[in-house]
């Protein structure tokens, strides 16, 4: 959530800033500002809403220097306004702070710095800080930081401005992610890479606690304990046009149909294409500890909680291992029973998922052996893991509802499930070179089930008025339906349930009346006569239904479905990859038709790094 940029070079910082904000915007955020340094005073423009009416007022008065920080608030502390948008500046207006994160002890440093003398006028967590640095400074800056480290409780990361050092940027981080781009005689700052890539690929990540001075011309790097440490830098190995929309009018659909590709991308990283055979060192169990374990538990926060559901159906059927899926934000409070021999994964788009992270670092105080899954090279989770990380390769990720990050990472889940599966002696090599061989043929295939689109196009034109959406499954189909109903409800606003099919009875069949729309996933042949069983449940109620079911039971769906959409078919493990890009469709056409802000859904960020 949020974005933070910065900039120190020989341009001017304003355009660069407001660039970098406008890539960041997929995060989320309710105000935007800018703080930009001209012969040692810093000046500031901040404008509640859209990044647009801070560009319209920096138009009307614009700031000039070749040194700034800017910003994209998502409220936590105080309403969004013009007042509390960042960056924030202490009394004298000598320091400017941008900030993401939470400081959970701000009352109490607040009532501290006010018996000082201190004045404040936001009603956010974040002048804290300002005020903070302006208390404690002693004439080194960098001494300040880490004096403030130690006062700060919670999650930060920070950009700062201060009239003692005209011509440094400081950065400081903890638990919330902050990245250095490089470049010759100019530096820059950012939460997010798609911020940095128009103008340098050379990146260094910033680890917690650790704080960088970068001036034009140079860039130090200081551990926790106070020691310059040597930079290594990564190359971004994108493309800006690979965050771009490409000619889709919204980063969603282009990401839809970027699917393909991207399951490509990640099957032939685990997988050796010639041989059709999994690369041993794309998956961090051993043969011994696969034996051994006594169970996997799957950690993860929304439509990646709903990727570990799928695992856990596929890891149980394939390599016959109890699963155990948990929501992060969950995990840690319930006491959980876990220790040496126990597995424990993470899931994670951005691989800064707060909960997540804290729920790993619990699992490892407990003994177990944690491993993740993300698609951020170098992200925090990603650190964490160490060696035990596997990766997704869905490319940057732009809309904050989450679509080829999510069918990857249920991608990975299935490929994992062959590895446990032949490592416990569950499948041989020869089934699972068959499954692998029929795994690969899925790019075609999904590039066939784009080919609805114009269909999901015309129902969601008919259906968008719809106050209430109901999905419906068994099996696998419930944990594809949960990601569906989730997926609709982010971007569209309409209400949406997923239920199990069989638990109609149980009380949910109440609220179906005339023209309700009940969506029927059927991708699951030994299952299919039970679900449509329910499916004539709800229309005999009065239901309007769509079923998304494979071709070989297109006989059977046609005779209950007032719409059918079909996916080719394939072995029943693999059906989630093709079914989940009609739902996915049908969520974006659904907002579309609404008028929603589909990319950036309301009071929704892409990268949660608080609690």
């Amino acid at each position: 959530m949020c974005g933070i940029v910065g900039y120190i070079g020989k341009q001017q910082a304003q355009e660069i800033l407001l660039d970098g904000l406008a890539r960041l915007e997929y995060r989320g955020y309710d105000s935007a500002g800018i703080s930009v340094m001209k012969d040692g005073a810093i000046q500031l423009s901040k404008a509640k809403g859209r990044l647009r009416n801070l560009m319209d007022r920096l138009s009307a008065t614009p700031l000039e220097g070749t040194i700034g920080i800017g910003h994209t608030r998502w409220a936590t502390h105080g309403e969004p306004s013009d007042i509390n948008a960042h960056p924030h500046t202490d009394m004298k207006s000598g320091i400017a702070v941008v900030h993401n994160g939470i400081i959970e002890n701000h009352d109490e440093l607040r009532a501290m710095l006010q018996a000082r003398g201190c004045l404040f006028v936001s009603q956010t967590d974040t002048e804290v800080i300002a005020h903070l640095l302006s208390v404690l400074y002693n004439g080194d800056m960098v001494a300040t930081l880490f004096k403030a480290q130690g006062m700060l409780e919670g999650s930060y990361a920070l950009g700062v401005l201060t009239v003692n050092h005209p011509d440094t940027l400081f950065c400081m981080r903890k638990d919330s992610p902050l990245v250095l781009g490089l470049a010759d005689h100019e530096q820059y700052i950012a939460s997010d890479i798609p911020a940095l890539i128009s103008h340098t690929r050379k990146v260094e990540l910033l680890n917690d606690k650790e704080i960088a001075v970068m001036t034009g011309d140079a860039v130090k790097v200081y551990d926790p304990y106070g020691v310059e440490r040597p930079l290594h830098p990564i190359h971004v190995d994108w493309d800006v046009e690979a965050a771009e929309k490409g000619g889709h009018a919204h980063f969603m659909l282009k990401e839809i149909h970027e699917e393909p590709d991207a399951m490509k991308k990640t099957f032939s990283a685990h997988v050796d294409t010639d041989t059709l055979t999994l690369r041993p060192e794309a998956f961090p169990i051993t043969a011994e500890e696969a034996n051994t374990i006594t169970g996997l538990t799957i950690v993860a926060c929304g439509t990646a909680y709903h990727a570990g559901v799928v695992g856990k159906y596929i890891i149980e059927k394939l390599a016959r291992l109890p699963v155990t899926v948990d929501l992060a934000s969950e995990f840690r409070y319930r006491e959980p029973i876990m220790g040496e021999g126990d597995l424990f994964m993470a899931i994670s788009q951005s691989g800064e998922t707060a909960d997540t992270l804290a729920a790993m670092r619990e699992a490892s105080r407990l003994g177990a052996k944690v491993m993740a899954l993300t698609n951020v090279v170098g992200s925090s989770i990603a650190r964490l893991a160490g060696k035990n990380i596997m990766y997704t390769y869905a490319g940057p990720e732009i809309a904050v509802a989450s679509t080829k990050a999510y069918i990857t990472q249920v991608e990975v889940m299935l490929l994992l499930s062959v590895d446990l599966a032949v490592k416990r002696g569950r499948m041989t090599q020869d089934e699972a070179t068959a499954f692998l061989a029929e795994m690969s043929r899925i790019t075609a295939q999904s590039e066939k089930v784009l080919e609805i689109e114009s269909n999901v196009q015309r129902f969601s034109s008919k259906f968008y008025d719809r106050k209430h959406v109901f999905y419906i499954g068994r099996g696998i189909d419930n944990a594809l339906a949960m990601e569906a109903s989730l997926k609709l409800k982010e971007v569209s606003y309409i209400m949406s349930e997923a239920y199990a099919a069989g638990e109609l009875k149980h009380g949910t069949i109440a609220l179906i009346e005339e023209g309700t729309l009940v969506c029927a996933l059927m991708t699951q042949e030994h299952l299919a006569d039970k679900t449509l069983s329910n499916v004539r449940e709800v229309k005999s109620r009065g239901a309007k239904t769509l079923i998304i079911c494979p071709e070989k039971l297109t006989e059977k769906a046609a005779r209950e479905a007032d719409e059918l959409w079909l996916i080719p078919d394939t072995r029943s493990e693999l059906m989630p990859l093709l079914a989940t890009i009609p739902v996915q469709l049908l969520a974006y056409y659904m907002a579309v038709s609404r008028g929603c802000d589909v990319d950036k859904p309301r009071n929704l960020a892409k990268s949660v790094t608080v609690e």
